[in-house]
């Protein structure tokens, strides 16, 4: 009876169920109403807790925690190569090129004798100028710059043809000698009209 009873509730409409039934009955209803009531909150409950679980454990994207300023991505993205055009003769070039390899960038080490006019058709002045002349995806980086400035360049991505550390630091990198204090010296960025600002200021400690 109370089977058939139930039945009739769930495929009629409730005001007929009440007026149909006895006191009994509509215990029955009241009963079952709350039962489905309750199964259906256990329900969300636990749909809500799977949920929340779910994204616990879900990986989040490199680009996602870059963005979100998390403090390591999952994967780093490789640095792009720098190709290096020197003089045969050039020491501190090389030594350069060690300290850039040494922060991640691959190396393209390009023995040239024509360096002035490689300089000129890069956009590098006299007033700019020092050893070595290196490209990175598709900027132009002159003398001694730290690598950490080259870093920060690639990602900002500053409309600029590159950066230059003029003359030949004392102490910047490739230029450390034993005995001698480093100086302070500017990293400059050159605009595309070819003027200049100060990009980074590197103040040894």
């Amino acid at each position: 009876m109370d089977v058939l009873f139930i039945r009739i509730l769930r495929i009629k409409d409730y005001k007929i169920a009440f007026k149909t039934t006895s006191e009994d009955h509509r215990r029955a209803f009241t009963y079952y109403h709350w039962n489905v009531a309750e199964q259906i909150e256990m329900e969300r409950i636990c749909l809500g807790f799977l949920m929340a679980l779910f994204f616990t454990i879900l990986p989040v994207p490199a680009d996602a925690q870059l963005r979100d300023g998390l403090a390591t991505p999952l994967a780093a993205t490789p640095l792009p190569e720098i190709a290096i055009y020197r003089s045969e003769s050039c020491g501190c070039c090389t030594k350069w090129a060690e300290h850039v390899e040494a922060a991640g960038f691959p190396i393209q080490d390009k023995v040239i004798n024509a360096m002035d006019a490689f300089k000129q058709a890069n956009g590098i002045t006299e007033e700019l100028a020092s050893c070595h002349t290196a490209i990175v995806d598709g900027y132009v980086v002159e003398g001694h710059v730290p690598a950490a400035s080259i870093k920060k360049m690639l990602h900002e991505r500053p409309d600029i043809r590159g950066l230059a550390a003029p003359g030949m630091p004392m102490g910047s990198p490739g230029m450390e000698t034993a005995g001698v204090s480093p100086e302070a010296f500017d990293v400059l960025a050159i605009a595309q009209d070819g003027t200049t600002t100060v990009f980074d200021p590197i103040r040894p400690q």
